[in-house]
């Protein structure tokens, strides 16, 4: 019995500390699953899966691939979010939770097709993982149109105003000039420090770090004000088919002003997606810089593997972030293999939208953060 109380009292102190998880899902498949209100990307997926017998990846593909061409609100697919060189690059990755394979790209320039670069890669590489320029002419070898330019008036006109309000906000840390415009530099204070955490002297003998004893975490700068709905965000979906099997897929165009080459959480196996056809599947979206040093979306996985319901797994997975970074803002839904779904979310209300059988048109869940 004594077991039994413990973990009850676990789950409870995990929807009461953390964030109020939804609880949703009638079961049954096929069915699609996506952040957001996506519904036309949801739609297309759902006539590929249903309508046409497809395969989840492929379902996934179609799905995702409706939600860049759509530009959906301006974080997926060409045209939106420019770096701090006013570039638009894609992330993007498909898995196949059936062979466990995975393909992806990363800060792709050129190609408008990330959801289809990510399958190539998948399907005609043995690798993982393409990155930047190299992923371009990969995907264009491989038949995708390109090169394209990537950025659009919206996104031109946006960075233009973001430099004229001398580059703020932005994503540095511990450089100069800290209030305007680049090139950066290293802050000397902070190079100084730097060297004295690493606890070296001219002796080679270890001092004390001034920064602490490694004891505790040290307070770390937070960049949630930079953070939101409409320039922070992925489309992650999940599908299972007409036979069972789960495959997810992600795409988007990373954070807005973002330093050149950064890779977000979308095209790393495991944060923004995952898929097992033995357990179920699961998609996150959010600050991908933090959400990625917790791998979310395989925890709700595994958790779900041990036996958690979705909505304990999802609620458990954001809580684990919360309590290292209670200021960050990110959001999951889980989808066991019976297609039982839930989500939960933290630093903000997050949607996310449904079909099944058993549904007339897309659905959409609200999901709330608890205070």
């Amino acid at each position: 019995m004594a077991p039994k109380i413990v973990s009850l009292f676990f789950f409870l102190s995990v929807l009461t500390v953390s964030e109020l998880a939804g609880i949703y899902g009638s079961g049954g498949y096929p069915i699609v699953v996506s952040t957001w209100p996506f519904r036309e990307a949801v739609r297309a997926a759902w006539r590929s899966v249903n309508d046409h017998g497809s395969s989840a990846i492929d379902g996934v593909v179609d799905g995702c691939s409706a939600c860049e061409e759509l530009r959906c609100d301006g974080t997926v697919g060409p045209g939106g979010s420019p770096d701090e060189n006013g570039e638009t690059t894609l992330d993007a990755l498909v898995m196949d939770g059936t062979t466990m394979e995975v393909g992806a790209v990363a800060a792709m320039r050129y190609v408008k097709d990330g959801i289809k670069a990510a399958k190539l890669v998948m399907d005609y590489t043995e690798h993982t993982m393409l990155v930047g320029e190299k992923a371009s002419i990969f995907a264009i070898s491989m038949g995708l149109p390109g090169p394209t330019n990537l950025s659009s008036s919206e996104s031109i006109e946006k960075w233009v105003k973001w430099k004229e309000n001398n580059c703020q906000p932005n994503f540095r840390k511990n450089v100069v000039p800290a209030k305007s415009c680049g090139p950066y530099h290293v802050h000397y204070d902070s190079s100084s420090a730097l060297e004295r955490s690493c606890g070296l002297s001219r002796e080679g003998s270890s001092e004390r770090s001034p920064l602490g004893d490694g004891n505790h975490l040290q307070t770390l700068e937070d960049k949630s004000n930079i953070i939101n709905y409409h320039n922070h965000d992925t489309i992650s979906m999940a599908i299972i088919d007409k036979v069972g099997h789960i495959a997810v897929g992600t795409s988007t165009n990373g954070a807005t002003f973002k330093v050149p080459g950064r890779v977000g959480d979308g095209p790393i196996a495991g944060s923004a997606s995952y898929a097992d056809d033995e357990v179920g599947a699961c998609g996150a979206t959010g600050d991908g810089d933090i959400m990625m040093r917790f791998l979310p979306c395989y925890q709700v996985v595994e958790s779900m593997r041990q036996g958690m319901e979705p909505r304990h797994s999802a609620a458990d997975a954001i809580s684990r972030i919360a309590r290292k970074y209670p200021d960050f803002i990110g959001a999951v839904f889980a989808l066991n293999k019976n297609g039982v779904h839930a989500g939960a979310c933290h630093g903000w209300t997050f949607q996310y939208s449904v079909r099944n059988s058993s549904m007339n048109d897309v659905e959409v869940f609200t999901v709330v953060p608890s205070d």
